[in-house]
């Protein structure tokens, strides 16, 4: 119904915007992915989700058409709701949500508050197809050899490096052939 906002950012909060369209104030509900992508410049653009339920009308805002893309398919699987699936969308990136659900990381996405083992076996057999025809404006993260970088990747999380900079010393090293030793050992020498 409402597709996107386009107007003058009014207040900004880690869980919601007021975002003013032509003398109208939208309250929108947001990811922390979504929070951290904006500035603080008065013009934004948020492409939306309209939620209409028997107690509420709620509007999602999200910064990019595949995070949207990837809230989308989470609250079509039973027993994910909005606000599950905004808390996914907080606590792992849509790429990261994605690329769990494609190489069937049930850690990873048990690891979001809120989701058990049987939900999170569920929401990677409901969309597990479906995630591959999600496509990401940077790169395609269903790329060759993924999941080595990804195991890769949550091995240095792990430890404790920042998810930014183990993301940036992955993409420096990586040219396909590389064990999860291999990665492991180059992004160790850059960190």
């Amino acid at each position: 119904m409402i597709s996107f906002l386009n107007g003058k950012l009014i207040e900004k909060n880690p869980t919601t915007l007021i975002i003013e369209c032509n003398g109208v104030g939208y309250e929108v509900k947001i990811s922390l992915t979504t929070f951290s992508s904006i500035n603080d410049s008065e013009a934004i653009k948020l492409f939306t989700q309209f939620i209409v339920r028997e107690d509420a009308q709620l509007l999602y805002g999200f910064s990019t058409k595949e995070e949207r893309d990837v809230f989308n398919q989470l609250i079509s699987v039973s027993g994910i709701g909005p606000n599950t699936a905004m808390i996914m969308l907080s606590s792992l990136t849509p790429e990261e949500v994605a690329l769990a659900i494609q190489s069937e990381d049930v850690k990873t996405i048990q690891s979001v508050k809120g989701i058990g083992l049987k939900t999170a076996q569920r929401v990677i057999i409901d969309l597990k197809d479906k995630m591959s025809k999600v496509a990401f404006s940077s790169e395609n993260v269903f790329s060759k050899n993924n999941t080595n970088r990804f195991d890769a990747f949550t091995a240095l999380v792990s430890l404790g490096f920042d998810k930014k900079g183990v993301d940036k010393a992955l993409d420096k090293i990586i040219t396909g052939e590389e064990t999860v030793e291999e990665l492991i050992k180059h992004a160790l020498k850059i960190l």
